[in-house]
Formats: C-alpha cells, sequence, structure tokens
C-alpha cells in the first residue's frame, strides 16, 4: 500500500481525492510524496482503495448505504467524518474541515471531467473559499488556482495559460503573455482571456484591481 511523507501541516497542502476523472498514476504519486494529510470523499474511496493508497481521512454524508466502517482494518488508522449537510457537496465538507483544522491549502485530485456540473461547481469553489484557503485543482492537462491582485511566476516561452474571471474582474494588466491585457476587464461569458501563452522565457506578471481570477496552467 502506497503511503506518503510525514511533513508538518503547515510545509505541504493537503490532498484531496474527489470522484472525477482518474489522472495519471506519475501525478498521484508527486502529489501523495509530500502531503501530509490524504482526504478521500466517500465517493471515490473504493477506487482510491484498489490503488493501495493509505488514506488519513474518509469524509462524506455516507449517503446510499455507504459504509465507512469497512474500511478500517486495512486503512487503520483511519479517521471518518461523517458530515450530513445538504446543502454542501462533499468536497465543501472537506474544504470546511481542513479551515475547521486551521490547514491552509489543500489540492484537489479527480474533481473535474464526468459531470460537468461537478466541474464547474469544484472551480468555483476555488473562488467560494479562498479567503480561508488556498485551493489548487489539478488534472494531467490543467492546473487551477486563483490569482493574487499581483501576481509574478518564471516560465518557459509558450506555455499556454489561460485567465478564467468568475464574475467580472477589472484592472487587468499582463507582462509576457503573446495576448498582454493593459487596464483591461473579463467578464465571465462575455470575454475570458482564455488560449493566451507565455511570449519569451522568463517572468510573467499578471496584476488586477478587482474581481476572481483563476489562472490555468494547461498543457496540450
Amino acid at each position: 500500500m502506497s503511503s506518503h511523507h510525514i511533513v508538518r501541516d503547515d510545509q505541504e497542502p493537503a490532498l484531496i481525492i474527489a470522484n472525477g476523472e482518474s489522472c495519471s498514476s506519475e501525478l498521484m504519486g508527486q502529489l501523495l510524496e509530500w502531503s501530509p494529510l490524504i482526504i478521500v470523499l466517500d465517493s471515490a474511496m473504493e477506487r482510491v482503495s484498489k490503488l493501495g493508497i493509505k488514506v488519513d481521512v474518509l469524509l462524506g454524508d455516507f449517503d446510499r448505504g455507504f459504509e465507512p466502517e469497512s474500511y478500517l482494518e486495512y486503512q487503520y488508522p483511519l479517521e471518518i467524518v461523517r458530515i450530513e449537510d445538504q446543502n454542501s457537496t462533499d468536497l465543501e465538507k472537506a474544504f470546511q474541515y481542513l479551515i475547521q483544522r486551521n490547514i491552509p491549502s489543500a489540492n484537489v485530485l479527480w474533481a473535474t471531467g464526468k459531470r460537468m456540473d461537478h466541474t464547474i461547481a469544484n472551480l468555483t469553489n476555488i473562488v467560494k473559499y479562498s479567503s480561508q484557503l488556498k485551493i489548487v485543482i489539478l488534472d494531467d492537462y490543467s492546473k487551477v488556482y486563483r490569482l493574487p491582485n499581483h501576481f509574478e511566476k518564471w516560465y518557459p516561452a509558450k506555455t499556454p495559460i489561460s485567465l478564467i474571471p468568475v464574475g467580472t474582474v477589472e484592472g487587468i494588466s499582463t507582462v509576457n503573455l503573446d495576448y498582454p491585457l493593459n487596464d483591461e476587464s473579463l467578464e465571465l461569458g462575455y470575454r475570458s482571456g482564455s488560449s493566451n501563452s507565455v511570449h519569451q522565457d522568463g517572468l510573467v506578471k499578471i496584476s488586477y484591481r478587482t474581481g476572481h481570477l483563476l489562472m490555468m496552467e494547461c498543457t496540450d
């Protein structure tokens, strides 16, 4: 059974495994190696168990006859967290659990693909919890997170980047993108910053005044 290194909770993000499309074993292994806490949603537990992954927390509302105690023996020690709030998704429950434990950040796998409604809700939850939790959603093709109002990061030339507004984002300026923005606005459903790319090797700089802007680092 695969395990993970023991590291301090404030050094590395927790890892949440949802129940969307599976990712590559390479990506899973990279995140498992340095995650101090592995949380699996009840709907994904059977799939995760078949991969031989050691789980720390099994979380959900455990509906439809789900029996979490059946995993106790070979996943020991395993914390079982039952949250029956029907007004939140199981992924939201996992975010709330981390906030209650004062864990500041989380990587999320298997949160995209399959049902489109789940994918959209999961991505917008990055913004919903952004004041309390730094969330990064990853799959084999994209890494998605909320940008701070002032952002700088080094990228190789031609790296695909999309800037996706949640609602309206105003005052966006960029440096070192093929399609620059100069104090401009993006609005979901009307104008987005998808399919941009890094102009040349070096720092990409992005700033904006108001709103919530998601960064999508993509691979083709």
